[in-house]
């Protein structure tokens, strides 16, 4: 699969086909690929919500209104919605699943690299958390690694997408009890196939020069 040919034809869609659903064994790869997204110190700061039925779909509609009903389409007629979002604070449960999962998987010769790795990633937390103050963002840049990910591997699949950051927060953390589940979030991602009227598969890409986004050392 040639990557800049992907890069060239995969565009933000506008309008899906509500009848055409993925294939499970596709989903079940996009979702496997998600799972493997980098992150910095491997933190994996996130939770996905996946709505792949009509009653799931309308769970997430529901903060698609006002100023953002424009979305809600694209959620009920896509084949799948993933809401993207992203722990709020770092707890040390959390870093002690890391470090387990670490383990199972075979990442230390010994209990001394082990240590290591422990206090290196809580070293790396504390910086975030308390001298730049701003771990939440820090924490939400690693989510959006997956979003870029993911965005790549539904266009290499054939498949296309929609990333959606405008709904109302408050509403979908009501209706998902994020705040109890220490979460916010971040970012939707639709999923499916393009309707014939959508009228963004017609249109040219726009990006800007290379010449005003590179310079060369």
């Amino acid at each position: 699969m040639d990557l800049l040919n992907v890069s060239k034809s995969r565009y933000t869609t506008k309008a899906y086909d509500p009848i055409r659903k993925i294939p499970k064994e596709q989903v079940a790869r996009l979702l496997e690929i998600l799972r493997l997204t980098p992150s910095s110190i491997n933190i994996q700061p996130w939770h996905f919500f996946i709505a792949d039925n009509q009653a799931a779909k309308q769970r997430i509609a529901k903060a698609l209104v006002g100023k953002y009903a424009y979305n809600a389409p694209k959620v009920l007629d896509s084949s799948h919605t993933i809401l993207f979002c992203t722990k709020a604070d770092i707890s040390e449960q959390h870093l002690d699943n890391l470090l387990t999962q670490d383990d199972i998987s075979g990442r230390f010769k010994d209990e001394k690299a082990k240590q290591g790795q422990k206090d290196s990633r809580s070293g790396y937390v504390n910086y975030y958390r308390n001298e730049k103050g701003d771990i939440q963002r820090w924490a939400e840049n690693q989510t959006f690694i997956a979003l870029g990910q993911i965005l790549l591997a539904a266009g290499i699949e054939g498949i296309d997408a929609t990333p959606i950051g405008g709904f109302d927060e408050q509403i979908i953390n009501d209706e998902l009890k994020l705040t109890e589940k220490g979460l916010v979030p971040s970012v939707l991602l639709t999923l499916g196939y393009r309707s014939e009227n959508d009228f963004n598969a017609q249109l040219p890409k726009s990006r800007l020069d290379k010449e005003q986004i590179f310079t060369q050392l």
